[in-house]
């Protein structure tokens, strides 16, 4: 058997350059991804030929390395764009095609706030060969076991221990070597997440778009499809495609989407604009579990905003079926996130978000001031982990919903909110009232199918018209500094 050496068959390791333009930067960072995939490619395709190498076959990702030696303060005004003291700030860099506009717009403003130029080189850190042939059609990475040696002694693979949150959760500030990180997740976490989107919706993450609309019901999304056949329609709606799970996708309102014979475990829907500006629709389905798994993955795609258009049951006896929740405090019974958000950190509202979402129930309503009271209260929304809570001593739960002054109950709004907080993604919820299990009207067949058809539609285009409403709002305004810690990194 042959015996792999611990000698690094890599790319020639190019010299650091600098640049001033952030666009010949993002250029730069896009040669060296390709020469290092290219590398991982032909290797990894001798090695399925029965070519074995007798050395190791390594490529590492690219980095952006940022050197300020100056105190001089950037514009307050932005939360993102400037690092707040002298030193070194660090980024691994992966898929450099998918991040380009995001990629130009912060290094710009890094450029402009700062004044010095930006390194781009080589880092030290391994491209797992599973995340360089990810997007390569037809090329499988087999499972250890089914080569006659072991690939990880061939190849770098994914290791769990350097893919992690602990930027973005406040625990890593800085590298063993005194430099800092520059952006809110490296590029091991990235292409973990970015394998897993795929593998939960069924779509290329390409097609995401950066207002995502989170549902828990099929419904939303034959509605979804129903509104985006409508305006691909009309021209002037700016939007230019609608893709569905298999990335099958359509550009005219007839056109034929094939289904998949299986769906996914949460089936993502994107209405796009070709400036990634449309809405993208995730049914996540019930639980806070999935609700955490969907937002740890899209979150890597740095999305401006994220909101619940979902189902709750509605708490109090003045509300009726069909109402609104517009949720502006949230009550964490869900446990997914204790371990990476304490209970105890409050979950703000935010004011834009909030704004966007009440003039969007307004428009579709045609109701304003006293009158919207009718039909949607806002206040607070309590999220938990068992469906049927309904089922034990009610004692405890009702008392502790009434002390918090909750006024719905869901599984996965708390989550959702919680995780944009986490990860600096802004985040809204706005329910609709489909039983009142403290009030004896439970969710019964004939009750949903009636409540269903007469409701869901509404809801779902009052969450579309919140989202078009933020899409024209600056950037600079929608990610606002309530999302920032005291170290936080200089990218958005």
């Amino acid at each position: 058997m042959t015996q792999f050496t611990e000698t690094q068959n890599a790319p020639a390791d190019p010299a650091q350059e600098y640049f001033t333009d952030p666009t010949a930067a993002v250029d730069r960072l896009q040669d060296l991804y390709d020469a290092a995939v290219a590398h991982l490619t032909a290797g990894f395709n001798a090695v399925m030929q029965g070519n074995r190498p007798e050395t190791r076959l390594r490529a590492c990702y690219p980095e952006i390395r940022l050197v300020t030696t100056s105190f001089a303060k950037a514009d307050s005004r932005l939360s993102f764009g400037h690092v707040a003291q002298p030193g070194t700030y660090v980024a691994t860099i992966t898929r450099p095609d998918l991040f380009r506009n995001y990629l130009i717009q912060q290094l710009g403003l890094l450029i402009e706030n700062h004044g010095v130029p930006i390194a781009i080189g080589p880092s030290q850190t391994p491209i797992p060969v599973h995340f360089a042939l990810a997007n390569r059609p037809g090329v499988l990475v087999p499972q250890e076991g089914v080569l006659d040696f072991p690939l990880r002694d061939v190849f770098d693979v994914p290791d769990l221990a350097t893919t992690n949150d602990d930027i973005v959760n406040g625990v890593l500030t800085e590298y063993p070597d005194g430099s800092r990180p520059l952006a809110p997740f490296t590029a091991q976490r990235v292409d973990y997440s970015l394998a897993r989107l795929s593998h939960y919706t069924a779509t290329d993450a390409g097609h995401f778009q950066n207002h995502v609309l989170f549902t828990n019901y099929q419904f939303y999304v034959d509605e979804f499809e129903a509104y985006a056949r409508k305006v691909l329609g009309d021209p002037a709606s700016g939007y230019s495609s609608f893709v569905a799970p298999g990335n099958a996708e359509i550009t005219t309102p007839n056109g034929d989407l094939v289904v998949l014979p299986k769906m996914p475990q949460m089936p993502t829907y994107h209405l796009k604009r070709p400036d990634g500006q449309g809405i993208t629709l995730v049914n996540i389905g019930v639980g806070p579990s999935n609700a955490k798994t969907a937002t740890d993955h899209i979150a890597v795609l740095r999305p401006h905003a994220w909101l619940m258009v979902g189902h709750c049951a509605g708490l109090r006896n003045s509300q009726s079926l069909g109402d609104f929740v517009l949720a502006h405090a949230y009550l964490r019974e869900d446990h997914v996130l204790d371990d990476d958000l304490p209970i105890w950190v409050p979950i703000p509202a935010l004011a834009e978000i909030q704004i966007a979402l009440e003039r969007a129930v307004e428009h579709v309503t045609q109701l304003q001031g006293y009158e919207l009271k009718r039909i949607m209260r806002t206040g607070t929304v309590a999220t938990i982990d068992n469906r049927n809570w309904e089922l034990r001593d009610q004692s405890g739960p009702v008392q502790r919903l009434s002390q918090s002054r909750a006024v719905a109950l869901d599984m996965e709004s708390a989550t959702i909110a919680a995780n944009g907080f986490r990860f600096r993604v802004p985040y809204g919820t706005l329910l609709c009232v489909s039983d009142k299990p403290l009030h004896g009207e439970l969710k019964l067949p004939g009750m949903a199918t009636d409540f269903y058809r007469s409701q869901v539609a509404r809801h779902l285009l009052i969450g579309i018209h919140a989202m078009e409403q933020l899409r024209d709002m600056p950037v600079e305004r929608i990610h606002s500094r309530k999302l920032r810690s005291f170290e936080e990194t200089a990218f958005l």
